[in-house]
C-alpha cells in the first residue's frame, strides 16, 4: 500500500473535498480521486461518499481514519529520526490568529531558509485549545499566550514577545485617562473565558472599573474595526501588525506592566520530533523580539 494514498484519503476527509485536498497536496483533483479509488480497491470497501460538493467518510472510511492518521504520523517520525545530519520531517505547529499574521511569517521565513527539509503543518486556534493539543500529542509545539498557571513537568516555555495592555478609542476622542474611558464608554472586549479575558478582568478589578460591556468578540481585528466605527472602546493587548486597514485609532497605554500579554512557544521536552522543535526554537530566538511600542 502506497503511503501517499493514505495521505490523500486523510486530506480529503479533513478538508471536506477532493478539490481542496488536491490544492493542499499540490496535485490535480483527478490524481487525488485516482489515489482514493486505488486505496478503496486495496482495502476492499468504499471509503468516501459525496454529499453535494462535500466528501464524507463512509462507515469503513470512519473505521480506518484514526489508524491512517497514526500510520502517517509513524512514517513522519521515522523520517525525522533517520535524518541525522540535518533536521528533516514534518513539524506540527499551532499558532493563535494574531501570532499567525504578526510573528509567525518571519519565524517561518528563517526556518525554511535554514532548514528547508522541515515541512510545517499549521494549525490555528485559541491559546487554551492549542495548549491542550500540545499536551495530547496532536501538536509538536504551539505559539500561544503564556498559560496562566505552572506548566506540567516535561513541558517548556520560551517567551518571544511581551505586549502591553492598551485602551483603544477612536482617534477623534479627546479622553486620555484609561480608567475614565473604561468607566464611561461602552466596552468591546474579548470573551471572559479566554486566558486573555482573564487578564483583562484582572486589570478591571485592579482599577476598580465596572464597565458597560456592549460586545464580547473573539477576533481582535473585528474589535479594532468596531472601535473605529464608534461603537465603543476596547481593552486589548498591543498585538503585532498587521492591523486592519483604514482604521483610525488611538492607543492609550496601561501603566501596570503585570497585565501585559506574553507570547511564546510551548513544547514537550521529550519528543521524537525534538530536533525539529529545537530548530524552530533556534530561529525563533534568533529573530527580533519587539517590546513595548508607543501609543499614538
Amino acid at each position: 500500500m502506497d503511503i501517499r494514498f493514505l495521505e490523500s484519503f486523510v486530506m480529503v476527509i479533513e478538508s471536506g473535498s477532493i478539490a481542496e485536498a488536491a490544492r493542499r497536496l499540490n496535485l490535480t483533483a483527478a490524481a487525488v480521486a485516482q489515489r482514493i479509488h486505488t486505496l478503496e480497491r486495496e482495502i476492499g470497501a468504499p471509503l468516501v461518499t459525496r454529499s453535494g460538493r462535500s466528501v464524507m467518510p463512509t462507515h469503513s472510511g470512519t473505521a480506518i481514519l484514526g489508524r491512517a492518521r497514526d500510520l502517517l504520523g509513524d512514517v513522519r517520525d521515522l523520517k525525522a529520526m533517520a535524518c541525522e545530519d540535518r533536521p528533516s520531517g514534518q513539524l506540527r505547529l499551532g499558532a493563535t490568529p494574531t501570532a499567525t499574521s504578526g510573528m509567525l511569517p518571519d519565524i517561518l521565513a528563517r526556518l525554511t531558509t535554514k532548514y528547508a527539509q522541515i515541512d510545517v503543518e499549521m494549525h490555528g486556534g485559541i491559546s487554551a485549545d492549542l495548549y491542550r493539543m500540545v499536551l495530547d500529542g496532536d501538536l509538536d509545539a504551539a505559539l500561544i499566550v503564556q498559560p496562566p498557571f505552572t506548566l506540567p513537568k516535561g513541558y517548556s516555555w520560551l517567551m518571544l514577545r511581551e505586549e502591553p495592555l492598551v485602551v483603544l478609542t477612536p482617534r477623534a476622542s479627546r479622553l486620555r485617562d484609561p480608567v475614565a474611558i473604561l468607566s464611561s464608554q461602552p466596552l468591546i472586549r474579548q470573551h471572559h473565558s479566554t486566558w486573555i479575558g482573564r487578564l483583562i478582568d484582572g486589570y478591571l478589578r485592579h482599577a476598580g472599573v465596572r464597565p458597560h460591556e456592549r460586545f464580547a468578540i473573539d477576533t481582535l481585528e473585528a474589535i479594532a474595526v468596531m472601535v473605529d466605527r464608534g461603537l465603543g472602546v476596547a481593552l486589548v493587548h498591543d498585538w503585532p501588525p498587521p492591523w486592519p486597514e483604514g482604521v483610525s485609532l488611538r492607543k492609550i497605554p496601561i501603566v501596570e506592566k503585570r497585565f501585559g500579554r506574553r507570547m511564546g512557544i510551548v513544547w514537550p521536552r521529550t519528543s521524537v520530533r525534538g530536533r525539529l522543535v529545537h530548530a524552530l526554537l533556534e530561529v525563533a530566538a534568533a529573530g527580533p523580539r519587539p517590546g513595548r511600542r508607543k501609543a499614538a
